[in-house]
């Protein structure tokens, strides 16, 4: 079935007046007709079915969902180009629940406030038709660029997993079955500067490693949420 993304502020009733993007999206991009269905989803777990009526969505029953049992923040440094984008959209397909943009140290990227907007803007965007298309009801998070203070606030109750290429006796996929509330930590291309491993160690995380490979950043944070799922079962 075909999927649109909704917000929930636009969700107000039975009969929902879409927007002239919606209306594009539907009618040129997708050619779909007055009285043919569609599914509608909020971002936040509600799947609706719809029927296209003119410039009018008529939302049907609430679609069944299942509530996903693991809950990970992906924390990634800022990586240069394209490759951001890219970790946001595979990152949403794999089940992240909310990615947070780091400014780490060693990041070639470095943003200002305007801009930081501006770019999560976009990857939220990103997430959104990354969602529509893997299936989810739900939108993972995705913040402005975040600062090592801002993540070690955001840890909580929850299993704080520094990767670390150097870390050769704990691996990841042995540390992550030991909560399905995660906050998985990755660096940028030349790592955590010691500083910052230094941190987070003593905010709570534990250092982790993924075996002997080099992996590029963009891959590291996808392989490690993919191990993580199949650790608790949700993959493979």
């Amino acid at each position: 079935m075909k999927r649109l993304y909704v917000p929930p502020e636009q969700l107000r009733g039975a009969l929902v007046r879409m927007t002239e993007a919606q209306r594009h999206y539907l009618r040129n991009v997708l050619r779909l007709e007055d009285g043919e269905t569609l599914e509608v989803f909020d971002g936040r777990g509600g799947s609706y079915q719809a029927a296209l009526e003119g410039e009018w969505l008529q939302l049907g029953e609430k679609l069944p969902t299942i509530a996903a049992p693991l809950d990970v923040i992906l924390v990634q440094a800022l990586a240069k180009g394209e490759k951001m984008d890219l970790i946001v959209q595979k990152a949403t397909e794999l089940g992240a629940s909310q990615i947070v943009p780091l400014i780490a140290e060693r990041a070639v990227v470095r943003v200002v406030a305007e801009r930081g907007a501006s770019k999560a803007e976009r990857w939220r965007r990103i997430a959104q038709e990354a969602a529509r298309q893997c299936g989810r009801a739900d939108v993972p998070q995705v913040d402005e660029p975040s600062t090592w203070d801002e993540v070690l606030a955001l840890l909580g109750d929850r299993l704080g997993l520094l990767l670390d290429p150097e870390e050769r006796w704990l691996r990841l996929g042995q540390a992550a079955g030991g909560s399905p509330r995660i906050l998985l930590a990755v660096g940028p291309e030349g790592g955590f500067s010691a500083q910052e491993r230094e941190a987070a160690l003593r905010g709570g995380f534990m250092s982790v490693g993924m075996g002997q490979r080099v992996l590029r950043t963009e891959t590291a944070g996808l392989i490690a949420l993919a191990i993580v799922q199949h650790v608790h079962g949700e993959l493979g």
